[in-house]
């Protein structure tokens, strides 16, 4: 999520997430140290149509089975003309491509919530859907209508995630009440109940309608679950004493999924949302009593011990302050406050940060933290293919600059027969397994380095002292920052080849305010530029692009503990100079702050690329280019040559992908202003993808002034920009894009 938080007094920097400021050691100084200690290291369907079709839908004129040799993607070609870039405030699509609003912020997804009337009095947002729409996944279903049918275009299942409630408050009927200068107002309990609820995940039946879809209104599968929504706690940290809260005095459960940025699904039909910028949403003023260790953990994650929280949700007009030991508000409260931790919720937000499976299927199902998975900024888990008699395997990124890839192998080992598994399945394969962190050498090769207790680099940690495997789950970026991981830029979503279980991931930007390029976080070969950008008045310094890399397990066994590397593409702008604009890229396919990342099954070579940009929006709003990659190793060792570093690295030598040219990198999609476009789903046949548009307008001034709004999509006139899912579809029946 990209944006700056009008309302708070707090810092935020301008991509509304942290960095991780550790000063771990590099891999290379761990290594000589052990070696040097032990000599070894261990190893009718009701769509709305009026606020459905507003403005801003426009067409632009012309202008998995691994093997052992990755195979190329014979006879795959891009076969639409490059959408050009553009700051209006439209959606734009290829000349014979239709795109059609399916669910915007506020529409009912039942019968029991009426029209969405976009003026800021609409309630009962458990009915309705959420906000600041992102990670997505289509599940079809069978002809009953009762489980999972992969192949089923007709009638699917949509799960799609809400990041966030809207900072300015366009929900609101004036915005949302003053949080004071220094978030320690008081809030209407009205307002918070809303926001709470427009977060979460909405599940929603999508039918086929002509050439498009509607959301199915009646359907007993649509269901919200939100900030207040019960969830199960499983895996290694359930029942742990650092999750014990007033709430759940067994540590067995909490209230609420926050922000959900992108997500994942199951080789067993289940949907995984995952928990982001979780952190600053608590309340943590004046909490002096905690134990060295205790700030250590809460400090790594960003748990502010001077904060009110994001929305000040813990603080009410009737209750002001909540420190009620069951208190609904109180639960974002952080500090302590009881006596112990059943009696209060200082361990509220170890309760936060996980991967959550939600069973689409079974609407009585509870939601499950799968704790084996580790705690950070998730920005989604992404499964590579599954495979009889093969562990289950999770890739995952932390979203904030400086942080890590992680991945997930599971101890059991997959079995076809748990194809529609549910929650069963969930817990045989994702509560118990090892949990890995990336280090990507200089020389092209990488190393998965296991994060438990039976490492003794993780063990023996100096600055934090494990209890058991529990905590290292529950503090996994400290365990990362204990083994001497690479610090990324920024991960973000990540996609496996089904061709050839090559591994992607967004590093969707890095600056030097965050650190890159000092000598604490120095540049490296998987993280290899530094440059100057400037956009109007300001200059920003570092990657400020991003870029995206990719890996090739050893065997092509997705459980191997090393891989190969290089980077597949560079964001630039097509203007830089040969030092920052590396692929190649022109005015059809250049790009900046990838986010994004979707492999096509029906199309299978076929990759989609979104952005979440601050930086080149003075000259296009964010985008979405649908590419045909080739194969690690296809391009070539490359010496950048960096300007002006703080640690004095001007010489950089990485591994690139072969260049991009517009037969295998275009452009597809450029959404309205202020927007990122985020979230792609596909139906089966690859007739229609789904696509999210996100905060339309968030640079707008006002939640209340149409004069001040910076966009009214999708509605038009007047309105309030609202987040939206688009069906985009081709208008002569054909697959999207080939």
């Amino acid at each position: 999520m990209s944006g700056q938080n009008h309302l708070l007094s707090q810092a935020v920097d301008s991509e509304d997430i942290g960095h991780n400021t550790s000063n771990n050691p590099t891999f290379e100084q761990i290594l000589e140290a052990r070696i040097s200690r032990r000599g070894l290291l261990k190893g009718s369907f009701a769509l709305m149509a009026t606020s459905m079709f507003g403005m801003g839908l426009t067409a632009c004129s012309d202008g998995d089975s691994p093997s052992t040799t990755p195979p190329a993607t014979p006879g795959l070609t891009l076969s639409f003309n490059a959408v050009a870039k553009s700051v209006a405030d439209a959606l734009t699509v290829p000349t014979g491509y239709t795109a059609t609003v399916l669910l915007a912020t506020g529409d009912p997804i039942n019968t029991s919530a009426p029209r969405y009337k976009n003026d800021g009095t609409d309630t009962d947002f458990d009915n309705r859907s959420g906000d600041h729409h992102d990670g997505m996944h289509y599940f079809g279903m069978n002809t009953t209508g009762t489980a999972h049918d992969y192949s089923n275009s007709s009638r699917g299942l949509l799960c799609l995630n809400h990041e966030v409630a809207e900072d300015l408050g366009f929900m609101h009927a004036n915005g949302p009440t003053d949080y004071g200068s220094a978030n320690t107002n008081a809030r209407p309990t009205a307002e918070i109940d809303k926001e709470v609820a427009a977060h979460g995940v909405s599940v929603v039946e999508v039918v086929k309608s002509g050439s498009t879809y509607q959301v199915n209104r009646y359907s007993n599968y649509n269901r919200r679950i939100t900030g207040a929504t019960m969830m199960d706690i499983s895996g290694p940290a359930a029942y742990d004493d650092l999750m014990v809260t007033a709430y759940s005095t067994s540590g067995s459960q909490t209230r609420g999924t926050i922000n959900n940025c992108a997500h994942g699904y199951t080789p067993w039909g289940t949907y995984l949302t995952c928990e982001e910028n979780w952190a600053g949403y608590f309340y943590r003023r004046n909490d002096t009593t905690r134990t060295a260790k205790e700030n250590t953990s809460l400090n790594r994650y960003g748990v502010n011990g001077s904060s009110s929280g994001r929305y000040n949700w813990s603080r009410t007009t009737t209750t002001g302050l909540d420190t009620t030991a069951g208190g609904v508000y109180a639960r974002w409260n952080a500090g302590i406050t009881g006596t112990t931790a059943a009696s209060d919720y200082r361990n509220v937000a170890n309760t936060f940060g996980w991967v959550v499976e939600i069973d689409p299927f079974d609407i009585g199902s509870t939601p499950r933290k799968r704790t084996a998975l580790g705690r950070f900024g998730h920005e989604g888990a992404w499964p590579a293919k599954a495979v009889p008699g093969k562990p289950i395997v999770f890739y995952m990124g932390d979203d904030a600059r400086n942080e890590y890839i992680y991945k997930f192998v599971s101890d059991a080992l997959w079995d076809a027969a748990d194809a529609n598994g549910g929650m069963f399945a969930g817990d045989k394969y994702m509560d118990a397994g090892k949990l890995y962190v990336a280090k990507f050498n200089a020389d092209g090769t990488g190393t998965w380095i296991l994060l438990n207790m039976s490492n003794p680099t993780v063990a023996n940690y100096a600055t934090y002292t494990f209890a058991d495997e529990a905590d290292v789950v529950i503090n996994a970026r400290l365990a990362a920052d204990a083994v001497g991981a690479t610090k990324m830029d920024r991960p973000e979503w990540g996609a496996v080849n089904p061709l050839n279980g090559e591994v992607y991931m967004t590093l969707t930007n890095n600056v030097s305010s965050s650190g890159r390029g000092s000598n604490a976080v120095p540049l490296d070969a998987a993280n290899p530029r530094y440059y100057a950008d400037t956009k109007g008045t300001a200059t920003n310094k570092g990657n400020v692009n991003g870029h995206i890399i990719r890996w090739k397990e050893a065997g092509n066994d997705h459980a191997a503990t090393t891989f190969t590397w290089d980077i597949y593409l560079f964001g630039a702008e097509s203007s830089a100079t040969t030092d920052v604009n590396l692929s190649n890229l022109t005015a059809d396919n250049d790009f900046s702050s990838p986010d994004g990342l979707w492999f096509s099954h029906a199309v299978p070579g076929l990759l989609w690329v979104q952005t979440d940009d601050g930086y080149y929006t003075d000259t296009t709003n964010c985008m979405m280019l649908a590419a045909i990659p080739g194969t690690i190793g296809d391009g070539s060792s490359v010496t950048i040559n960096n300007q002006s570093v703080p640690s004095g690295q001007t010489s950089i030598t990485t591994r690139m992908g072969k260049v991009a040219t517009t037969t295998t990198l275009r452009r597809f999609l450029v959404g309205p202003k202020d927007c990122e476009i985020t979230g792609i789903a596909e139906s089966p046949d690859g007739k229609a993808i789904f696509v999210n548009i996100q905060h339309p307008g968030e640079n707008s001034t006002s939640a209340t002034n149409p004069a001040q709004f910076t966009s009214h999509w999708p509605d038009g006139g007047t309105a309030r920009p609202r987040s939206a899912t688009v069906v985009i579809t081709r208008n002569d029946g054909g697959k999207i894009a080939v």
